[in-house]
Formats: structure tokens, sequence, C-alpha cells
């Protein structure tokens, strides 16, 4: 499968600009943080499900189609790191010593 570089700068682009949008600002707590990146990752799974059925009916141009699911593929992997990471950490926290 080859990689269409103009795919795989804007798949990088919209990792970039979540990433930047996920960093916690001033005065923002550990529950806003999360609840806004929450917020982005069903926003992006909203417009990789809106651009299918778009193709679906024949409105939609196969670029913006493949490119909206990579992008759903992207947030979707990145969810499930740190998913599995936060898992990891509270099985560590679990096994220290009181």
């Amino acid at each position: 499968m080859a990689i269409n570089p103009a795919s795989a700068a804007s798949a990088y682009a919209n990792a970039n600009r979540m990433a930047q949008s996920a960093a916690p600002g001033a005065g923002e707590d550990f529950g806003q943080l999360l609840h806004k990146a929450a917020a982005g990752f069903v926003g992006t799974l909203d417009k990789s499900e809106q651009a299918s059925l778009q193709a679906v009916t024949g409105k939609a141009d196969l670029t913006a189609v493949t490119e909206a699911v990579t992008n759903a593929e992207m947030a979707l992997q990145t969810v499930v790191a740190v998913r599995d990471r936060v898992i990891s950490a509270y099985q560590d926290i679990l096994k220290m010593p009181i």
C-alpha cells in the first residue's frame, strides 16, 4: 500500500493540532483536559462518519473520505495507546508497597 505524501502531511498536521489543543493551559485541571481531548476525538469520528456517508451517496471526493478515515484511525490508535498506558500505570501503582 503506497502512502500519499499529501495525506501523510495532513494526518501529521491534524495530530499536531490535536496535541496542541490538548496541551494543558493555565488553570486547566486534568478533568477539563480529558474532556477537551475526548471532545476532539468524538469530533474527528463524526467528521469521518459524515465523509463516509457522503461517499456512499456519491457526494464526496475520495481523497477527502480517505483523509477523514485516516484521521479517525489515528485518533483511535492514540486513544487506545493512552488507555493502555493509563492501565499500565495503574497496575504499577497497585504493585507498590504501602
